[in-house]
């Protein structure tokens, strides 16, 4: 259990890198990183399917 622990730790940590550096408007961003960090698996998978993408990033 430990290790799924940390994967989800590090997928976390890249999905709010990946919405910190999108060109999202910045409460945007809050609101993803928030969702992110209160629903760390449920977060990372809407995110996923639903979150902003790189620079061109239109959400």
């Amino acid at each position: 259990m430990r290790i799924f622990g940390l994967i989800v730790f590090l997928l976390d940590l890249y999905a709010i890198w990946n919405v910190i550096t999108s060109s999202a408007s910045t409460g945007k961003k809050v609101l993803w990183t928030l969702a992110i960090l209160i629903l760390p698996v449920l977060g990372l998978i809407v995110w996923f399917f639903m979150g902003p993408r790189g620079r061109g990033a239109r959400i």
